[in-house]
C-alpha cells in the first residue's frame, strides 16, 4: 500500500510539474523546462524509496555490470561484417529485381499476351 502511494506520489509531482510549464508561459522557456526536468527528477527520487522502484535500480545495476562483461567486437570484425551484410544486400537486391523482371515478363507477355499488339 505504501509502494502505491509512493508512485501515485510521483506521478503527481510530474504532473505538477508539467502543469507548472503550462501555468508560468509567460517565463522564459528555459526555466520552465527546468521545473519539468526537477520535477521529474523529484519524482524519480520518490519512486525510487518504493518496492518497485528499488527493485528497478538493482536491475540496472545488474545490467550495467552484464554489460561490462561483454566482449565488444574489434575495428577490423566490425567492418568485416559491415561488409558482409552490405554485400548480402546488394546480392539479395538483384536477385529480387530479376525475379521481378522474369515474373513481369511471365505475367504480362506469356500469361496476358500484352507483348503481342
Amino acid at each position: 500500500m505504501i509502494d502505491k502511494l509512493k508512485l501515485g506520489a510521483a506521478g503527481l509531482i510530474i504532473v505538477a510539474g508539467i502543469a507548472a510549464f503550462y501555468y508560468f508561459a509567460e517565463l522564459s522557456v528555459l526555466l520552465r523546462a527546468g521545473i519539468v526536468i526537477v520535477s521529474v527528477i523529484a519524482a524519480l527520487a520518490v519512486s525510487l524509496t518504493s518496492g518497485p522502484g528499488q527493485a528497478a535500480w538493482q536491475f540496472a545495476k545488474d545490467a550495467r555490470i552484464e554489460v561490462r562483461k561483454v566482449v565488444w567486437p574489434t575495428r577490423r570484425e566490425t567492418a568485416q561484417a559491415t561488409l558482409v551484410v552490405l554485400l548480402m544486400v546488394v546480392v539479395i537486391g538483384v536477385y529480387l529485381w530479376l525475379m521481378d523482371t522474369a515474373l513481369f515478363w511471365v505475367v504480362y507477355d506469356l500469361v496476358l499476351g500484352a507483348g503481342e499488339a
